[in-house]
């Protein structure tokens, strides 16, 4: 991060005048950079590149709104400020923070509508930790190379699946999709939609009763904008629109509504597996 090092300064001092928050530095674009943590600067992220990455949302108050681990290609920068010139400043392994404009976020970069919690012309934080940068020839000839060993493994999910819904006696039907959606607390308050703030806890396991992921072990109930992009899991997505605050449901997800053919970014849920979530609607804002 030697470029980084040298150029912030520089840039701090020629916006000073302009810069609101004095703990970062301003870019030319009106992207506010604070640098957490330093990585490798010889691998740095390019538009094309698959990274993976821990990413947090928050209003300029500190106020989280969306936290996750997120695998994804890195886009080129429509408009200045977007939160495309935020990854390209980083490396592998770097740690940041960032104070980019939310209405551009939301409106240009999701083709979204502002949530209600967050005021037109306002900032919002990105917070934003490089694990991986792939490029995208590595990326494809991974996949090619990873799909031509586990091709056979759809079928022989669905058999298993097949068998896990006839032991269970599970007489749900499924969606269109496949979801299996069961209900073990009606909600009675507001319904989730688009564009509001929902607050959940879950668990998810595998169909041999495994538990991989538990925001109540971790106290930490997850909150985002339902709708965004990159927020949820296909199932979870369905499966929340069906529901209201002070709901809880169980849901059973075939892969291609989960992580698919490649599994989760981390590798906790292999290629081709089915999951089971229990969830709970907290509430709905």
């Amino acid at each position: 991060m030697k470029f980084l090092l040298c150029v912030f300064p520089i840039v701090a001092i020629l916006y000073s005048c302009q810069n609101k928050f004095p703990e970062y530095s301003k870019t030319k674009n009106g992207i506010y950079i604070q640098l957490q943590e330093i990585g490798d600067d010889t691998v740095r992220v390019k538009p094309g590149d698959f990274i993976t990455a821990e990413i947090a949302y928050r209003t300029t108050a500190d106020s989280v709104f969306f936290r996750g681990n997120r695998k994804f290609e890195v886009g080129v920068s429509k408009f200045p400020g977007s939160i495309e010139e935020c990854f390209a400043m980083l490396s592998k392994d770097d740690k940041a923070s960032f104070i980019i404009s939310a209405d551009s976020f939301f409106v240009k970069t999701l083709n979204h509508k502002l949530p209600r919690f967050l005021a037109k012309g306002s900032d919002m934080k990105v917070e934003i930790k490089i694990l991986d940068i792939q490029t995208a020839e590595d990326y494809q000839r991974e996949k090619i190379n990873f799909l031509k060993w586990i091709e056979e493994f759809d079928a022989y999910e669905k058999a298993i699946l097949r068998q896990y819904i006839t032991k269970q006696k599970i007489d749900v039907k499924p969606s269109a999709s496949g979801l299996y959606y069961i209900r073990l607390k009606k909600g009675e308050g507001a319904k989730v939609e688009c564009g509001k703030v929902v607050e959940i806890d879950y668990e998810g396991r595998f169909l041999n009763g495994k538990f991989f992921d538990s925001t109540k072990k971790r106290k930490e109930p997850q909150t985002f904008v339902y709708g965004t992009e990159m927020q949820l899991i296909p199932a979870l997505n369905e499966a929340l629109a069906m529901m209201r605050e002070g709901e809880k449901a169980m849901i059973i997800a075939p892969s291609e509504l989960a992580w698919g053919s490649e599994g989760s970014s981390l590798d906790i849920v292999p290629p081709y597996t089915t999951t089971i979530f229990e969830i709970e609607v907290r509430s709905v804002k």
